[in-house]
């Protein structure tokens, strides 16, 4: 797993256990942490997909030049 994914999946589970926190503390600024971690989410996933796109390429690649 690249490691800007990772970074991403720390920083989701901290926001959400920030929301989780600020929400039984009775504070609304949990809605900030929700929408944080959900941008985080998305980033981690985006990583993880540009490098499997990019294995797959790569493997593309060296098939075509073994073939070639």
């Amino acid at each position: 797993m690249p490691r800007l994914a990772v970074f991403a999946l720390v920083v989701c589970a901290l926001a959400v256990a920030a929301a989780v926190v600020s929400f039984a503390q009775g504070s609304w600024l949990g809605i900030v942490w929700i929408l944080m971690a959900g941008i985080s989410s998305n980033m981690a996933w985006f990583y993880v997909r540009k490098a499997k796109m990019e294995r797959a390429g790569s493997a593309e690649g060296e098939g075509a030049a073994a073939a070639g």
